[in-house]
This record gives C-alpha cells, sequence and structure tokens, in this order.
C-alpha cells in the first residue's frame, strides 16, 4: 500500500469515527432529557405504556436531528474542512470547546424546559423573551429559580459532567499528512456527501413536498395532543420560533363572506348600567379549579375550595362557570380582557402590529368621559403593561412607582397584593365618577410565598399556589370590606377572571382544554344581575358585554359577543395550544394547525381523547367554515391595522 494512502485513510478515518461518535453523543443526551421531562410533567402528559413512550421518543428523533444538526453545523463543518492542522492538539482542544459551549447551551434549554412547561403547559419558545424583557429583576429571577429548582441544575451538571467524559473516550489520532490532492479530493467529496446529508436532516425529510420541518410537525404522528409536546424539544423550538413572523394573511374564504358569518363589527344597545364605575380584576393564576363556585357540577371526589370569599361573592353575581382564557402567560390577557385581542404564538404586545389604534373597553369609557386608570403592583412597565395600557388610551397608570413603599415589596414580583388592592381603594375613592379602573394582581405566582404575618394561616393544599390563593382571595375580602364603605361603591359594576390558569390538582383540569379554565363573574352591589350560566365563554367577551351594559351605543370591533344581549351571537372559545389552535364551538372542539383541521373532538371531550373528523356532518363543517373566518379575519384585521371600526372603515 502506497504510504500516502495509508496516512490519508487512517488520518480520516480517526476523524470522521470521532465526529460520528460526538454527534451521537449529542442523541444520546437529548434523549436522556426527554426522559426527564416527561418525568417532570408525568401528570400532564398521559402515555399509556412503556411501548408508547419508546414509539414517541423514537419520533422525536426527527425533531432531535434538526436541532442537533443546527447546533452543531460550525462544529461539524470544521471537523470536516481539509485542514493540515485538523489533528493538531490546538485544534482539536479548539474544537472541543466550540462543540462543549454550542451543546451546553442548547442543552441547559432542555431542562428550563421542564419547569416552564409546568406552568406554561407548552413546549420553550422565543415568546418566552416577550415575558421576561420587561422585567427589572432578571437577575433576581435567576437566581429565585437556581434556589427552587436546584435539582434541575444539578441534573443539568451531572449529565453534562458525564457527557464530558464519554466525549474524550474517543481522540483523534495526531497524524501527519502530506496534504496531498487525493487527500483534498477525497475530504471534499465527503464533506459535500456529509453536509448535504445534514441539510436533509436538518429540513426533516427530502422531497418536493417537504418543507423544513416546524412544530405543529409534531402532531402528525400522533393522535393526542400533549404527545406532540413530548416529541418536542426545547432547542428545537426555539430554533423555529426565532425571527418568525407569526401574523400571515390567510384565504379561506372571500372576503365578502367574513362579515356575515362572524360579524366583527357589532352595534349593543343595552345600557341598564348607564354612568356606573367600573373595576376589572385581573387575578394572576386564579384558575377555575380552585374556587368552588365554578366546580358545581363537576362532581370531582372530595373537591376542596381555596377561596372562601369569592365562593361567598358568588352567590350574588352572575357566573359564567364553562368561561376560558384565550392564552396561557400574563401578556396575552390585558389585550384579550380589554379589547378582545387574543395572543396565540406570540403575545399581540409584542408584536410588530401592536403599536395600532386598538378599540377597546377603554376607549369606550373614555369617549363617555370615564377617568381611566390601570393598576399594577409590579416595577412599572413589567410584562409590558405600561406601553399597551398607553396604546389602549387609560388616563393613568399606578404601579409600583406609585406605591412607594418597598417595605411592602415581596422581593420577586411587585407590592404584595393586600396593601395595593387597598391602594387601589384609596386612589379611586379620591376620583370623580364615573371611572374605569383595572387590576391585574401580582403575588399568586411562583415562588408562592406570602408575607410573614400570614405563614401558616391560609391551607397549604395540595400543590403549592393553593395557600397563595387563600392569601390573594383574602386580599379580595378586605378589599370589598374597604371598599363598600366608599360613597362610589353601590354605583360600581365588578368584573372578576384571571389571566389564565396555574397548576392543576385534580385530573380535570389536567386535561388539554380545562388548562385554559378561568373565572368570568360579574357583580354588580345592587344585585341587577345574579345567576349562572354554563354557556361557553372567554376573555373576549368581557369588553363586548362591557360596552353593552354600559350603554356604549357606537358600533365596537371585537370578536367576542355580550353576554348579556340578547342578540343571536354564536359562543366561542379559541386559545393556542403550544403547537396547535384549540377551537370550541358549538357541539365542537377542533384542532386547527393554522391551515387545516387536524381532528375535531365533541365539546364535552375536555381530554380530546376521541377525534369523530371523519364523521363529517353539516353543522361540523359549518362551524369549521365559522373557525377559519375567525382566523382569516384576526390575521387580515391585525396585519392591516383595522382593530377598530373607524380605522376599518377608512
Amino acid at each position: 500500500m502506497d504510504m500516502n494512502t495509508y496516512s490519508f485513510m487512517s488520518f480520516r478515518v480517526s476523524e470522521y469515527r470521532a465526529l460520528f461518535y460526538r454527534i451521537f453523543l449529542a442523541y444520546l443526551f437529548y434523549s436522556a432529557a426527554r426522559v426527564l421531562f416527561f418525568l417532570y410533567n408525568v401528570d400532564l402528559i398521559d402515555v399509556d405504556s412503556f411501548g408508547q413512550f419508546l414509539w414517541l421518543a423514537f419520533i422525536g428523533l426527527q425533531f432531535d436531528t434538526t436541532a442537533i444538526l443546527y447546533v452543531n453545523s460550525l462544529f461539524m463543518l470544521l471537523s470536516l474542512l481539509p485542514l493540515k492542522i485538523n489533528t493538531y492538539p490546538k485544534f482539536q482542544l479548539g474544537l472541543g470547546l466550540l462543540y462543549g459551549v454550542t451543546n451546553a447551551v442548547a442543552y441547559a434549554t432542555n431542562f428550563a424546559d421542564f419547569i416552564y412547561y409546568k406552568f406554561s403547559q407548552s413546549r420553550l419558545t422565543t415568546a418566552v423573551f416577550d415575558v421576561v424583557g420587561n422585567e427589572e429583576n432578571k437577575f433576581t429571577l435567576l437566581l429565585l429559580f437556581i434556589k427552587n429548582y436546584w435539582h434541575v441544575f444539578l441534573l443539568f451538571f451531572v449529565l453534562g459532567y458525564f457527557w464530558y467524559v464519554l466525549y474524550n473516550r474517543v481522540k483523534v489520532s495526531s497524524v501527519g499528512n502530506s496534504f496531498s490532492f487525493k487527500y483534498i479530493f477525497q475530504s471534499i467529496l465527503l464533506t459535500i456527501l456529509i453536509v448535504g446529508v445534514s441539510i436533509i436532516g436538518i429540513r426533516g425529510g427530502i422531497g418536493n413536498a417537504t418543507r423544513p420541518i416546524n412544530m405543529v410537525d409534531a402532531h402528525r404522528h400522533v393522535t393526542n395532543g400533549t404527545h406532540a409536546d413530548l416529541v418536542l424539544n426545547a432547542p428545537f423550538c426555539l430554533i423555529r420560533t426565532y425571527k418568525k413572523n407569526f401574523f400571515k394573511t390567510v384565504d379561506f374564504l372571500p372576503e365578502d363572506q367574513i362579515t356575515d358569518i362572524i360579524h366583527p363589527i357589532k352595534q349593543y344597545n343595552g345600557g341598564h348600567h348607564n354612568g356606573k364605575n367600573v373595576i376589572i380584576l385581573i387575578m394572576e393564576s386564579f384558575g377555575r379549579e380552585y374556587i368552588a363556585a365554578f366546580n358545581k357540577n363537576t362532581s370531582i371526589p372530595d373537591y376542596v375550595s381555596y377561596t372562601p370569599f369569592l365562593d361567598s361573592l358568588a352567590n350574588h353575581s352572575m357566573v359564567f362557570s364553562n368561561a376560558f382564557s384565550n392564552g396561557r402567560q400574563s401578556i396575552h390577557a390585558m389585550p384579550a380582557v380589554l379589547a378582545s385581542l387574543p395572543s396565540f404564538k406570540i403575545a399581540f404586545t409584542s408584536s410588530p402590529y401592536a403599536n395600532q389604534k386598538v378599540q377597546s373597553i377603554v376607549s369606550a369609557a373614555n369617549e363617555m368621559g370615564y377617568d381611566t386608570s390601570f393598576f399594577h403592583g409590579a416595577p412599572n412597565g413589567s410584562m409590558g403593561f405600561l406601553g399597551f395600557s398607553n396604546i389602549l388610551g387609560f388616563d393613568h397608570y399606578y404601579g409600583k412607582n406609585e406605591f412607594n413603599d418597598n417595605t411592602q415589596f415581596d422581593g420577586v414580583w411587585g407590592i404584595w397584593d393586600e396593601p395595593f388592592f387597598q391602594f387601589m381603594n384609596q386612589t379611586l375613592s379620591k376620583k370623580k365618577s364615573p371611572f374605569l379602573a383595572t387590576i391585574f394582581s401580582v403575588t399568586s405566582h411562583e415562588p408562592y410565598q406570602v408575607p410573614e404575618k400570614y405563614e401558616g394561616v391560609f391551607p397549604v393544599g395540595n400543590i403549592p399556589v393553593h395557600h397563595v390563593i387563600g392569601y390573594s382571595d383574602n386580599a379580595l375580602r378586605q378589599f370589598f370590606n374597604s371598599a363598600q364603605k366608599e360613597p362610589w361603591f353601590n354605583n360600581t359594576l365588578f368584573v372578576l377572571t384571571a389571566d389564565h390558569c396555574n397548576e392543576a390538582f385534580y385530573s380535570e383540569y389536567k386535561k388539554p382544554i380545562n388548562r385554559y379554565a378561568v373565572p368570568i363573574m360579574f357583580y354588580d352591589p345592587n344585585g341587577t344581575w345574579v345567576g349562572e350560566s354554563d354557556e361557553l365563554a372567554q376573555q373576549m367577551d368581557i369588553f363586548p358585554t362591557l360596552v353593552d351594559l354600559l350603554g356604549y351605543d357606537q358600533p365596537i370591533q371585537t370578536w367576542g359577543r355580550s353576554l348579556q344581549s340578547k342578540m343571536d351571537e354564536t359562543p366561542f372559545s379559541v386559545h393556542f395550544f403550544g403547537t396547535v389552535y384549540h377551537f370550541s364551538i358549538g357541539k365542537y372542539t377542533f384542532v386547527f394547525d393554522g391551515q387545516k383541521t387536524i381532528g375535531v373532538y365533541a365539546i364535552e371531550d375536555v381530554g380530546l381523547s376521541d377525534n369523530i373528523m371523519e364523521n363529517k356532518t353539516p353543522d361540523m363543517e359549518q362551524n369549521e367554515r365559522f373557525m377559519k373566518a375567525f382566523f382569516q379575519d384576526y390575521m387580515n384585521r391585525v396585519i392591516n391595522k383595522r382593530l377598530s371600526v373607524s380605522s376599518s372603515t377608512n
């Protein structure tokens, strides 16, 4: 054998063997992360058997491939190029550092997702940056995360150490080479081959119809929506959502049919609450699960409530016991509740389209001569609420700065609910009626702590959120006790809802649809609207309901409906579930990927266990048509800046 040929072959075999081994290690440790992700969220992801888990893990390899090849693309290219220094120890050391840093950063996102998923119930995407982007205490939050979830960090470093040890088990032999033409030619051919295969792997397949796979493709081989979350991995989701514009026009129906189907412009003539003050209470993490008044018909064995005050208030209120949020994050709630603007893949307030005229209950109240205020006990600007409140046209914003007493700061998010609610009461009592105020509470949030004087006062419950729900419920009690002494109280309409759900204890609320189950309740001290409705309702309905109740008689742009109107309006509920949309209407819940329906379930099937999509019926097709009309109109209005009646007619 020619010596040059021998040197080349031995040189390249050593390098290629090391390269393939190192990429294999990434697959191995991504698989370990998938196991851990499942174990941390086993109560949220329903896997029937070990065999089913293995099948889902096998499907996940396609998404692991995309992430691994993306993350390691530069490392692979430098390993493959025919350079004279490929096998030099310093070059190999540099490659090792590149491999270690890039994979460590990507791998760490999987571990962050163990906990993030528990609260968001969707995989980690770039939308997380919208949530934390406006927070001033990012370092404090990181330290708190490390303290509370030290075991996740420990697992990361333990697995990282084993990865490092295994990486060094296979080394590249230091062999000199003559850098011959044959060496360069054959190396380039192999590089082209491996790069070509890698591109196919990154795209997720080959063929004319194949586009780069994205998050929704996780549903192609699963029938349970939560299984798609197990198939995915955090690096893939972050890569696929980076700098993506999720607002794109769609063309499902002729434009002239949209208005007749969904009636996005509405006009009400109610008004039996003319001149009333309004206080909208958006309670952090107050899922329906925790409130007995909203669980009378759920038949949950040994049910326990953590909201004695709200349960008593509900007896004198109009309760909507089948209501849902339009999002899973706090940043989604403000536009949905106040302006009937849902957020899907990313928050509307973080999108390029947020800076436009938006019709809302705030703009309607301003036109009727109301004083309008927004209260949030966090540092001013948190969650982007200050900026969006200005877009909506609030006259006043009251945050931690205006409260101006750091002795009541919880050390993490903002002012404790009880003193901040009292601050709102004192502030409103100085105003002239009529006024409209919105308060977004803070305390009932991870890390689930209460003021020292209340330690041990409220039931600990079964999960950490339970005792802070008890604290915030008591903060509401204290607020109402103070407010009812004020002259404005009896002339005020109170609206209560939640931004989103939080941890679930009962299995009924771990089911996909019920992960968005929130309270919607209207309380008038004069008792003019009392009862309970199990009709489908959503956060988007609050704006048109208030417009109707207050007697605003001008047309409004809204996809919601008035919950007290006698008009023929179609109840529905919509939200984005990590990778797909859930749209409940009539007898059905549709699972929609943005282009087509991929599942239809009986509306009672909140676990989405029995797909009846093949059993087409005329009303199913009619409801699907309504759903597509909604999405088409939503995208067109957001993109073309037609979120108010005045802008719609221009």
